[in-house]
C-alpha cells in the first residue's frame, strides 16, 4: 500500500474550506450538470461521494448541518468483523473483509486493535463457555480468511484468571475462572473518518458543500438552499442519491424504514475498574443479549446491550425512572467487583440505527441497503459502519443504472483515505503519537504550524489537548466553519461538557480568526 494517490494526495486538492465551499457552490449555480449528486454527509454519503469521483464522475455532496453531523455523538466505533449466529455467513464475511480493507489499505491510521474478554464466573456454564470459544474461533476464521494480518487483529485464546485479572483489574474475583479473549477493530474517531473520506473525494474532483439543504429531489437534480446566504439554487444531475440516513423518507416518501435500537450509559472507565480492555458479559437474561463496557478513545466508556426492539424513536433513556438506566447498571453485577450506581453515569442514551424495508431494494444476499423510490431516486442506507463502502459502491452502481451512465468499476477498495499509510510506516512519522493516531501521515505538517507559530502550540484551554494549531486546520484543511464543526466532530472535545464550556470561547475566536486569513 501507498500513501493517497495524486491528485487525492496533495494538500491543495483535499483541502475543504470555506473559500473553495464558495467557488465550487457558485459554479454549480451558474447551470452546472453533474453525473451524480450525494445529498446527505455521513459515512454513506462521503463514501459514495468518494466512489462515483474516483471513477471519474463529476460528483457533488451536499449537507444541511456539517459533516458526519447526524451520527451519534457516542458510538462504540467498533468495526465488526461479522456477528456467528446473527447474520448469513456471506454477510459476516462480507464485513470481516471490509474490515479488513480500513485496517489495511484505506484508513490504517484511524483504526486499533480493542481486546474484549468475555469473563468466566462460577455461574457461567461449561456449555456457555464453549459457545463463546466456538464464537471466537469463528471470528478468528472470518479474520484470516479475509486476509486480516494477525499483527492487526491477534488471534483469540482462553486466559486464565490472573490473565484476566491484568486485563480487567475491576473484575468480580470470587469464582473468576478465567475468560476468553478476543480481539475487534474500533475507529479511533468515526467523524474523522467522514472527513478523510469527504477529502479524498474532493482531491478526486468532488464538490464537497455543507451548510447547503435540499429542500426537494427529482429524478434529474435538488432544489437546494445555501443556508449561509439564503440563495435557493436548482442542480441538475444525471443520478441522484439520498443518503441522509433516519431523514431519508422526508426527502423520498416512497421509502420505508425501520429501525433498532441500543441501549447504552457513558461511564467512568475508572468506576468499571477497566482501561484499555473491552468487557463482554456472557449472554443470559431476557432473551440472552451480551451486555457490555467499552472503552472509548476520548476517555470514557460505553455500557450497553444491543438490538433492542424500537416501538418509537429516542435519543436519550429515562433516566429519571428506574427501568432503562437502573436495569443497565445491573447487567454487570456479577462481573465487576465494584457495582456500578447512578453516580458513575456520565450520560445515557439510546442509539438508534435505521434500515431500508422496501421490496424494490437492491439486496446483497438479502440485505437490503440500498432502494430505488419515487421518480427514480436512489436511497443508501448502511447497515453498518463496518460495510460503509460496499453500501456506497453499491448505490453507485444502481445510481448510474438508473440514469444509464457508462462508468467502471468501485475503485474504492484500493484508495487510501487522506493520511493513510501502512501500520509500519505510521510508526515511523516524526510527530506526536497522539497526532498521529488522528492525522496519520499528514501529522507533520499540522506539527510545522505550531513551529511556525508558537502560539499555535498552546493548548486552547487548561487540562485539554486541543491545540490552536489543529483548530486552525480544522478551518483551512477539514471544511470547519465554526466552533461547533472544530469541538464536536474535528475533535471529540465537545462530549465532556465542562472541557467544552473551558474550550469554547477560545475556539470561536480562533475559527473565526482562521475563516478571516489572520492565522494560517
Amino acid at each position: 500500500m501507498t500513501t493517497t494517490p495524486l491528485p487525492a494526495g496533495s494538500l491543495r486538492a483535499t483541502s475543504l474550506n470555506l473559500g473553495r465551499r464558495e467557488r465550487e457552490l457558485g459554479a454549480l449555480g451558474d447551470g452546472h450538470r453533474l453525473d451524480v449528486l450525494v445529498v446527505g454527509g455521513g459515512v454513506t454519503g462521503a463514501g459514495a461521494a468518494l466512489d462515483a469521483a474516483a471513477r471519474g464522475l463529476s460528483v457533488a455532496l451536499v449537507e444541511s448541518d456539517d459533516l458526519a453531523w447526524g451520527a451519534s455523538r457516542w458510538t462504540s466505533k467498533l468495526l465488526h468483523g461479522g456477528h456467528p449466529g446473527r447474520s448469513s455467513p456471506w454477510a459476516r464475511r462480507q464485513a470481516a473483509v471490509e474490515r479488513g480493507i480500513l485496517m489495511t489499505r484505506t484508513a490504517p491510521h484511524l483504526t486499533r486493535a480493542v481486546p474484549q474478554l468475555a469473563p468466566l464466573h462460577e455461574h457461567v456454564s461449561r456449555r456457555t463457555e464453549g459457545m463463546l470459544v466456538a464464537e471466537a474461533a469463528a471470528r478468528d476464521g472470518l479474520r484470516r480468511t479475509a486476509g486480516t494480518p494477525s499483527v492487526l487483529l491477534p488471534p483469540p485464546h482462553r486466559a486464565p484468571a490472573a490473565e484476566a485479572l491484568a486485563l480487567v483489574p475491576g473484575l468480580h474475583r470470587r469464582g473468576l475462572r478465567g475468560g476468553v479473549l478476543h480481539f475487534e477493530a474500533q475507529l479511533v474517531d468515526d467523524a474523522r473518518l467522514v472527513v478523510a473520506l469527504a477529502r479524498t473525494a474532493a482531491g478526486f474532483g468532488a464538490r464537497v458543500l455543507t451548510r447547503v439543504r435540499a429542500r426537494a429531489l427529482h429524478h434529474d437534480g435538488a432544489d437546494i438552499v445555501d443556508r449561509r446566504s439564503g440563495e435557493s439554487l436548482r442542480l441538475r444531475a444525471a443520478a441522484v442519491i439520498n443518503a441522509t440516513g433516519s431523514w431519508a423518507a422526508q426527502l423520498d416518501p416512497g421509502v420505508r424504514l425501520r429501525h433498532r435500537r441500543g441501549a447504552h450509559l457513558v461511564i467512568d472507565p475508572d468506576a468499571a475498574g477497566i482501561a484499555a480492555t473491552a468487557v463482554t458479559r456472557p449472554p443470559s437474561g431476557r432473551r440472552g443479549e451480551a451486555a457490555f463496557v467499552l472503552p472509548q478513545p476520548e476517555g470514557h466508556a460505553l455500557l450497553g446491550v444491543t438490538d433492542e426492539p424500537l416501538d418509537e424513536e429516542a435519543s436519550t433513556l429515562d433516566a429519571s425512572a428506574g427501568s432503562d438506566v437502573d436495569s443497565l447498571l445491573l447487567t454487570m453485577r456479577n462481573v465487576l467487583d465494584t457495582p456500578l450506581e447512578r453516580r458513575h453515569v456520565l450520560e445515557s442514551f439510546s442509539a438508534t440505527q435505521s434500515f431500508v424495508e422496501n421490496n424494490g431494494a437492491t439486496k446483497r444476499r438479502g440485505h437490503p441497503t440500498v432502494v430505488t423510490g419515487t421518480d427514480g431516486l436512489v436511497t443508501a442506507l448502511g447497515e453498518s459502519l463496518t460495510t460503509y463502502r460496499r453500501t456506497a459502491a453499491d448505490a453507485v452502481d444502481t445510481a448510474l443504472t438508473q440514469a444509464s451512465l457508462a462508468a467502471g468499476p468501485s475503485r474504492t477498495r484500493a484508495v487510501p483515505l487522506v493520511g493513510a499509510a501502512e501500520p509500519a510506516r505510521l510508526a515511523t512519522i516524526d510527530a506526536d503519537p497522539h497526532l498521529v493516531g488522528k492525522y496519520g501521515t499528514e501529522a507533520p505538517r499540522l506539527a510545522a504550524l505550531a513551529e511556525l507559530d508558537a502560539d499555535l502550540a498552546d493548548a486552547v484551554a487548561p487540562g485539554t489537548r486541543l491545540t490552536a494549531a489543529e483548530v486552525v486546520w480544522a478551518v483551512r484543511h477539514e471544511g470547519a466553519l465554526d466552533a461547533d464543526d472544530v469541538l464536536d466532530r474535528r475533535t471529540r472535545l465537545g462530549l465532556t461538557p465542562a472541557a467544552r464550556e473551558r474550550a469554547r470561547a477560545p475556539v470561536e475566536y480562533l475559527v473565526t480568526q482562521a475563516l478571516q486569513g489572520v492565522v494560517s
